[in-house]
């Protein structure tokens, strides 16, 4: 394999170079392929042949291409699919887009999209048979019409379709809803700390610690370099994620942008709003910037997956709390490389690692507010809000989770216990820290893990 066959999707060139220039050993090359996204892949075997638009979204730069034209695309032919019967075009190949008589140069010279008659007609082609075809489709949102086009192919039963896109309407939450109900979206995130270490040489605890720094962007996880790292991560801040942010919601006013980012950066785990942005970027910035913009802001990041936020659920009262909610980043290796890797406090970090984890175990994940009478000194009742970090549903499954990244004393345990204490349900209440502690339940029955166990055995919640 050469160095351009490793570039699944498509690179800034002097990105590209960079990373070509670390990677020029062929033992490393082949390290790459080492990496198994196992969850995902299942996903997508479990999902054929279910009449739907199977979408693979997520961040740019999270493995999106390489999990579907190399790992999925292996697995076909590995199960007796024939290799005529699958396939692959990039929207964003010379050599594919040759194929149906268009030329790359002129569609970015004219700023327009593929023709789709050119390519209905090349799939035409291809499909000769009343066998089944898979259709694996790389950065579909160059394709005009693409809507209506993958929408047509699903009404022939031998075509299974699956896409890609790393900007436009693919990069969208809503993505689903542009296929008219007929999507099945497969969102995949950055690696996690589990399929982070199956590349990683060292030991889990200098593990976590490189993990929580530089993150798990693929591109970055395999080089070894820090300063490569960083370098890589400023890169794609600059050169990707922004520029797209930015196109895509036609946003002119980078400098307050880029702000907000740094703003949230700074605040990991924090509650906050719209308009309590506003009144800091007033107080603190000097800057006139609206609640509005800020929400549109926000919902641009969220939309590229960017960042990602958690309601404020009241537990006891058994509804959600519109007021303040906590943001969080899809990787922490973005996050600090946004503030030059200034604030890297462990405890944050730690917080928005277990955040994405549970995501990455199809949790919805609020934040837990208890609600408490309290007497002061006066010896008033007095209203006050506990916070639980964490309030995990999947089907009837339910678990309330303290991220703590230390228990040093007696105090501190009962301040992480105190909101479970007070919760009125049999739900299984768990303290995650960064401690080496065995897994054991106190008295009342809450669970203490370390976040080693908890990041490798996805069992443990259960156990």
């Amino acid at each position: 394999m050469n160095e351009q066959a490793f570039f699944v999707q498509p690179l800034d060139e002097r990105l590209k170079n960079a990373i070509i220039a670390k990677f020029r050993s062929k033992q490393l090359l082949e390290k790459t392929m080492e990496i198994k996204r196992d969850r995902y892949l299942n996903k997508l075997i479990k999902h054929k042949h279910n009449g739907l638009v199977k979408i693979i979204t997520g961040i740019r730069r999270c493995g999106k291409s390489y999990l579907l034209n190399k790992l999925f695309y292996r697995h076909l032919l590995d199960n007796n699919v024939k290799k005529d019967h699958v396939i692959k075009f990039a929207f964003d190949s010379a050599d594919d887009l040759a194929l149906i008589g268009e030329k790359l140069t002129d569609i970015q010279k004219e700023k327009r999209k593929v023709d789709p008659d050119k390519f209905i007609k090349f799939i035409k082609t291809k499909v000769v048979d009343d066998e089944m075809y898979y259709l694996l489709l790389d950065e579909v949102q160059m394709l005009d019409a693409f809507e209506s086009v993958l929408n047509g192919y699903l009404r022939n039963d031998n075509m299974d379709v699956y896409v890609t896109g790393s900007n436009a309407k693919l990069l969208s939450r809503d993505i689903v809803t542009e296929f008219a109900g007929r999507g099945d979206e497969i969102h995949l995130h950055p690696l996690n700390f589990s399929e982070f270490m199956s590349v990683y040489e060292g030991d889990k605890y200098e593990g976590l610690s490189r993990y929580m720094l530089y993150g798990g962007i693929p591109l970055v996880v395999l080089l070894d370099d820090d300063s490569d790292k960083a370098n890589l991560l400023q890169r794609l801040f600059d050169e990707t994620y922004i520029r797209d942010i930015k196109q895509r919601n036609k946003i002119r006013n980078q400098s307050e942008l880029e702000e907000l980012l740094n703003v949230l950066s700074s605040s990991i785990g924090f509650l906050t709003n719209p308009e309590k942005l506003s009144n800091t970027f007033r107080s603190v910035k000097k800057s006139k910037i609206t609640a509005a913009t800020l929400k549109k802001y926000l919902e641009a990041f969220e939309d590229s997956f960017l960042i990602d936020s958690a309601n404020r659920y009241d537990i006891k009262g058994k509804a959600y709390i519109a007021s303040l909610k906590k943001y969080y980043f899809s990787d922490l290796g973005l996050r600090n490389v946004r503030i030059n890797f200034r604030q890297i406090e462990q405890t944050h970090c730690m917080e928005n690692i277990i955040y994405n984890e549970l995501k990455i175990r199809g949790y919805n994940v609020d934040v837990g507010v208890v609600t408490i009478l309290e007497k002061n000194g006066d010896g008033k009742y007095i209203r006050k809000q506990l916070e639980v970090d964490f309030v995990c549903n999947q089907g009837t499954h339910r678990y309330y989770i303290q991220s703590a990244f230390s228990l040093p004393d007696i105090e501190k345990q009962k301040q992480e216990t105190r909101p479970f204490k007070k919760i009125e349900d049999s739900f299984k209440k768990i303290i995650v820290t960064h401690d080496i502690v065995p897994k054991h339940y106190n008295d009342d029955g809450i669970l203490t893990v370390n976040i080693y166990d908890f990041l490798l055995d996805e069992s443990i919640l259960n156990e």
